[in-house]
């Protein structure tokens, strides 16, 4: 079986920390470097994102395999987990299915919720690109990406998937992969049909401007995990980025919970 690539900083308790829907582990490096001082930081990519492997499948119940087997490989019997967007659908899935490997849960941004669609021009933007690589220039890429997605700060998120190559730049991201089963990320994470509870301790952190997680989600939210706690951020869903001050506070301060 294949192992999820990571990066690790730090030493300590340990906390696993997981990317959204086309992210990767190097998203995630400044906060790491924060919470290194106290704790061992482990930031990984999921299946098709970053440097791990492609495959076919997206669901919640295989990532979690992905996620038991990496955790068993790097001999972590038991860690805090913190994940965004898809990332805490994975981290909701995991602590539901195998309990006793999981500390603390944070999840941002996100609800154990069936979702819309809502990625169809990004995922075609990227299909694009794919299809006309590699790229010698990265503003060439831009403007291709620019004629699917007109936001600009999305569409210098989504490049950072173009990587240098021998051949040029080209993606690493599995679009065709994601493409294909895009419908089971978008859906809640299975194990909560299964009426599973996960007992630790919980704590949502969503953006105030953000509508991924509502007044409506919470009564589900709370049905499985019934330690939840609930912080809001002056942000919109890329909250880590948007406000990485309040949110490494408001992770730390769990953490340090009793």
């Amino acid at each position: 079986m294949a192992i999820l690539a990571h990066q690790r900083n730090g030493q300590g308790e340990p906390l696993v920390v997981m990317h959204g829907l086309f992210g990767s582990a190097d998203n995630w490096r400044g906060l790491a470097r924060r919470w290194s001082d106290e704790y061992g930081v482990w930031s990984l990519d999921l299946r098709n994102h970053g440097r791990s492997f492609h495959c076919e499948g997206m669901n919640y119940t295989s990532q979690a395999e992905d996620l038991l087997y990496w955790l068993d490989n790097e001999n972590l019997e038991r860690v805090h987990l913190l994940g965004h967007s898809m990332g805490g659908k994975l981290a909701m899935e995991f602590a539901l299915r195998y309990p006793s490997r999981v500390a603390k849960l944070i999840v941002a941004d996100i609800a154990p919720v069936r979702y819309e669609h809502t990625h169809a021009a990004i995922i075609q933007g990227l299909k694009a690109l794919k299809a006309q690589e590699p790229w010698h220039e990265r503003r060439e890429a831009d403007h291709l990406l620019a004629e699917y997605v007109k936001d600009v700060q999305t569409r210098l998120f989504l490049l950072t998937n173009l990587v240098r190559t021998d051949e040029g730049l080209c993606l690493r991201v599995a679009i065709e992969e994601i493409a294909r089963d895009y419908q089971a990320i978008i859906d809640a994470p299975p194990a909560m049909t299964e009426n599973r509870v996960f007992e630790g301790a919980t704590l949502a952190i969503r953006g105030g401007r953000s509508d991924y997680v509502t007044e409506g989600h919470l009564p589900e939210f709370r049905r499985a995990f019934p330690q939840l706690q609930l912080e809001t951020l002056d942000a919109g869903h890329w909250l880590h980025a948007e406000q990485a001050d309040a949110f490494s506070e408001a992770v730390l301060r769990f953490l340090k919970q009793a």
